[in-house]
């Protein structure tokens, strides 16, 4: 079959409530105080402030499992806008109480902060039917927008809603059920939500939910999730098994979950987020003792972490890979089409883009108006002399390139390119492009006009590059595959400094974090290397205990850890970052994360607004989702990865 390009040479020749609010009158039982069927007590509405939003009235069930948690408190929030995991502002002057089937109304006219505010619910203590009061229960469900909640909505808190909005939203949510962003990260925040929304219906308690790709285009995650959902339901069933689950601890013989820091399921779900390959086993042996949701895991996982594959969208070789502003996610294919998914995994273009000059693609970049730019190894005869070309689609996957592409300042088999802001956050920018063929540099104006001459930048010291980055000063670094150096070209192209930085012939991928370090993976050397600003080697070769195997694709996280794609194994590894006290460390275990995620020759790493790691799979025509693993990323990626 066709390889990618370090394996094909060739190429280079190759609350308020606001309207009836309900008070529950309680009796008392042995299990604590619980409602009894008696008329409630109306009390009068408050009248809203003037910049609120009134949102509908909607009902809903705390279960766990089948059963109904009688007696939980639950509260309406809105969430906080000043920060990851932010506290929220609760919407109802008094939380609600669950009846004897465990249900609760929230009535009209409570006061979301504005229309586009994202609301959730979260249910507190209560009691099974033939259990104590338990205040360790606690289960979440995220609404999305107030002004999108349907009236007569019927929402659905348990241990499946909750165990996926802790993966989904893991990069909002503290303790406490406290979930917010920052205000600039609405995007991140509502994209989060409605992933948990597409791993699990809020409207029936059960995964996947409605919106999660169907046809045959996703893997479904119901089997992990279930897992997960059945571990925290093992702690509710009974108060032996309540006590059983406060007696484990993190430890080499231990195995949950309500440690110090981590007293409520809702906190031992997030435990689990953050700490995904500690005691899998154990966890996954406690998960066994409860059946309440099917299907689950046959086996033990290798890890937690919650990865999803993704097919359609005409995927064909997928190599580059890149996300916009909307949280979108493109991928450049190597078989002539191009192919964008909705931020959750839902083909955009059934078929993908086609035409254009498509042909042959390996990368990709996205720039300010979230065109993507997409450059072909090849182009028809008539078009640069079969040289190649760069294709620029629109939003909407038509040509801001014309029929066949841009082909100015000499473009000779083009492999990769890169977008470089005028200034940070600038809507202006300019591009720059590596040609593979004749190991030049050409650089574009946004409209792809030439600012590179006729023929491109050239030095002795390219030796078949194939990875190109942006600094914060505009300079450009190219890792060339042909030797064990990469070199830092001026932004005017005319000064080239080369640095032997790498063991084994082959850098094969570039990233820069935030302090202007770059990121080296060395394809031949199985290793991964680290060069300050300046080009003095930091990490002239980290293995990762071993770990990395022909590491291909490579990005910079918002908190700067390191996420290494390795074409020829099936797992993601995690390094730490630069401002680590041991920079270049495994955070991931041996031999990574998620060995079982059918990553099959693993080619490029995006990483969104929201947490989510993206990789093309470019052996089997697949995009794979690392469901909230990351410090979210602005996107789309320009210059260096910023947080949100």
């Amino acid at each position: 079959m066709n390889r990618p390009f370090h394996l094909r040479r060739s190429l280079s020749v190759t609350t308020l409530a606001l309207g009836l609010a309900v008070l529950p009158i309680t009796g008392c039982g042995s299990g604590g105080s619980v409602p009894v069927d008696t008329p409630p007590i109306i009390i009068p509405p408050i009248i809203p402030p003037v910049t609120s939003y009134p949102g509908v009235a909607f009902t809903g069930t705390v279960q766990s499992g089948s059963q109904p948690v009688i007696g939980a408190s639950v509260q309406l929030y809105a969430a906080g806008a000043t920060g990851n995991g932010s506290a929220p502002t609760a919407l109802l002057t008094a939380a609600l109480t669950t009846d004897t089937s465990g249900n609760f109304s929230v009535y009209a006219a409570y006061p979301c902060p504005t229309s586009d505010a994202q609301i959730y619910l979260v249910s507190r203590g209560g009691k099974l039917p033939t259990a104590s009061a338990n205040s360790a229960i606690v289960f979440l469900a995220t609404l999305g927008t107030c002004s999108k909640l349907a009236s007569a909505t019927h929402i659905v808190l348990n241990e499946v809603t909750t165990v996926a909005n802790a993966w989904a939203a893991s990069q909002f949510l503290s303790n406490g059920a406290n979930l917010g962003a920052s205000s600039t990260n609405s995007v991140g925040l509502a994209n989060a939500i409605a992933t948990a929304a597409s791993l699990a219906n809020p409207l029936t308690g059960s995964s996947p939910g409605a919106t999660f790709p169907a046809n045959g285009l996703a893997t479904s995650p119901a089997p992990r999730i279930n897992t997960l959902a059945n571990l925290l339901n093992s702690c509710i069933a009974s108060d032996a098994a309540y006590q059983a689950c406060t007696g484990l601890l993190f430890s080499s013989s231990g195995g949950l979950i309500f440690t110090s820091s981590s007293t409520t399921t809702f906190d031992a779900a997030l435990a689990i987020v953050r700490n995904p390959g500690t005691n899998v086993a154990a966890l996954y042996a406690r998960s066994l003792t409860s059946s309440a949701f099917k299907p689950a895991l046959a086996k033990a996982p290798a890890d937690w972490t919650l990865f999803l594959n993704f097919t359609g969208a005409g995927m064909a070789s997928p190599s580059g890979v890149g996300v916009d502003s909307t949280g979108s996610v493109w991928a450049a294919n190597y078989f002539n089409v191009a192919s964008k998914f909705s931020p959750i995994g839902q083909p955009v273009f059934p078929s993908g883009v086609t035409g254009y000059g498509l042909a042959s693609s390996y990368g990709i970049a996205i720039d300010p108006q979230d065109n993507a730019w997409i450059p072909n190894i090849t182009s028809p005869g008539s078009v640069n002399n079969g040289l190649g070309s760069v294709t620029v689609l629109t939003p909407s996957g038509q040509p801001a390139s014309g029929p066949a592409g841009f082909t100015q300042g000499g473009i000779y088999y083009p492999i990769t390119v890169a977008i470089d802001p005028t200034t940070p956050n600038s809507s202006a920018f300019t591009t720059w492009v590596l040609d593979n063929g004749n190991s030049h540099l050409t650089h574009l104006t946004s409209s792809g006009t030439s600012l590179s001459g006729t023929a491109g930048f050239v030095s002795d010291f390219f030796a078949f590059p194939v990875a190109l980055a942006i600094d914060a000063a505009h300079n450009v670094w190219l890792a060339n595959q042909a030797d064990v150096t990469v070199t830092r070209v001026s932004p005017d192209g005319k000064t080239f400094n080369n640095y032997a930085c790498c063991n084994g012939v082959g850098p094969s991928g570039l990233a820069i974090d935030q302090q202007g370090n770059v990121w080296v993976a060395n394809y031949y050397g199985d290793s991964v290397s680290e060069l300050s600003s300046n080009g003095t080697v930091l990490i002239y070769a980290y293995t990762a205990n071993g770990s990395l195997n022909h590491p291909q694709g490579i990005a910079i996280d918002g908190a700067g850890s390191v996420w290494v794609a390795n074409f020829r194994a099936a797992y993601l590894t995690q390094l730490a970052g630069a401002t680590s006290i041991t920079p270049g460390r495994a955070i991931s275990p041996l031999p990574g994360w998620a060995p079982d995620s059918n990553l099959f020759g693993a080619f490029a790493v995006a990483i969104d607004a929201s947490g989510n790691i993206w990789v093309t799979n470019f052996n089997n025509d697949s995009i794979t989702e690392f469901v909230g693993m990351a410090t979210p990323v602005k996107t789309p990626l320009l210059g260096l990865p910023q947080t949100p």
